[in-house]
């Protein structure tokens, strides 16, 4: 039981550092805005010093295709349209239960508008319980809690896919569709996989994604509360002490007191957040994280938008991002399911609704599980004393 009283004390110097800390920040983003500025007039210049000294940068930074100060209205979406999301949620293993094993579950949701046609809103479970899928991962060092996660971030681009296929297969060629998914299209955790791991989860990704773009479905990544600085870190340039941002070179091991990391805890939000109007878009950006380089020619782009309650990061890849009708049209039809949503995308929260292992359908899962088990001869069946004596209190 949390004790409130004895909380009382500690919340006062946490507003205060919050206080501290909002200050702080209004002075970096000031501090960014004249670099911002110096930016724009300068841009193409800084972009070639940018891909000359790639390899001698030490943080990630994104490369603006578009004029700096670009802010683009995005056009209002036809009425009649589709749009397809999925999700996942699971339960993780536990060897305090009744048996060993996982279960992943992908929310699936088709909305259709101006068609006169029922919404698709279901789910898709798979359990996990055979050794190979287990303990595959022991070999790598990755504990089976986080390959169950990699394997749903697949799974849902699986799943997606197929079902965006099937959703197209049934419209006209006039009706746009747009396929849709909670979170980045830059998985960070790869560059941390063995490649006998990493084989298992990019490619069923990146050949999900090319049915798509061969179906002329665009895939979008709606990332809400962004924390990304990639945008920012392109200003470090700007702000380098030396005549190259050679950091390799200039700067080992001297990151944290260097002029360039005056406004490198800022995030691209908070400066798109004083030059976007609501229902505009930023300029596109080119993400150079080093793990994109395994995705071929499914590169991602990136761009910010206004939605209203707030700036929404938003990911495409490539063959959508130089598609320049088929990207505006994915804008149109992503701003209208925030405004359906009122402040986050209709579809992909009712994926999430639908995917969710909420603590009644673990029990039922687990109900049924332990049947299954004793229909089929074996004794003994139960959850551990300790998770047992963890369900309940006699104090």
């Amino acid at each position: 039981m949390l004790d409130l009283t004895k909380l009382t004390r500690q919340m006062q110097g946490l507003s205060q550092h919050l206080t501290q800390e909002a200050t702080a920040s209004r002075q970096r983003l000031e501090n960014a805005q004249k670099y911002f500025q110096e930016a724009c007039k300068s841009q193409q210049k800084f972009v070639k010093v940018q891909e000359k000294w790639r390899d001698r940068i030490l943080f990630a930074n994104a490369t603006p295709v578009e004029p700096l100060h670009t802010c683009i209205d995005i056009p209002v979406p036809p009425k009649i349209h589709t749009v397809v999301a999925t999700d996942g949620s699971q339960i993780a293993p536990n060897h305090h239960e009744i048996a060993y094993c996982y279960l992943l579950n992908i929310g699936r949701v088709v909305l259709h508008y101006g068609q006169n046609r029922h919404p698709l809103l279901d789910s898709l479970p798979e359990i996990f319980y055979r050794p190979e899928d287990l303990y595959v991962s022991r070999q790598w060092g990755i504990k089976t809690e986080e390959w169950m996660s990699y394997r749903r971030t697949a799974s849902e681009a699986v799943v997606l896919s197929e079902l965006a296929k099937n959703v197209k297969a049934t419209l006209t060629d006039d009706i746009p569709a747009l396929a849709m998914v909670d979170g980045s299209l830059i998985y960070w955790f790869l560059d941390q996989l063995p490649f006998d791991a990493r084989e298992q989860i990019l490619p069923p990704i990146l050949e999900a994604w090319e049915e798509l773009r061969e179906a002329k479905i665009p895939l979008m990544g709606y990332l809400s509360a962004s924390r990304s600085i990639e945008g920012m870190n392109f200003l470090r340039l700007l702000a380098c002490p030396h005549n190259t941002p050679d950091c390799v070179s200039f700067c080992p091991n001297q990151m944290e007191k260097l002029p360039c990391k005056a406004f490198e805890t800022l995030r691209d939000t908070t400066l798109w957040s004083t030059q976007l109007k609501p229902g505009q878009r930023s300029p596109l950006w080119r993400s150079n994280s080093r793990i994109l380089d395994l995705y071929d020619e499914q590169r991602i782009y990136f761009c910010y938008v206004h939605v209203g309650a707030e700036i929404a990061r938003i990911e495409v890849p490539a063959w959508v991002a130089e598609n320049t009708a088929m990207f505006d049209l994915a804008l149109g039809l992503m701003l209208a399911q925030v405004q359906k949503g009122y402040g986050y995308p209709v579809a992909i929260a009712e994926a999430h609704n639908q995917a969710v292992v909420r603590g009644g359908d673990r029990s039922r899962f687990f109900a049924l599980l332990e049947r299954q088990m004793i229909k089929a001869g074996l004794r003994n069946v139960g959850t551990s004393y300790k998770e047992a004596r963890k369900r309940g209190s006699i104090a």
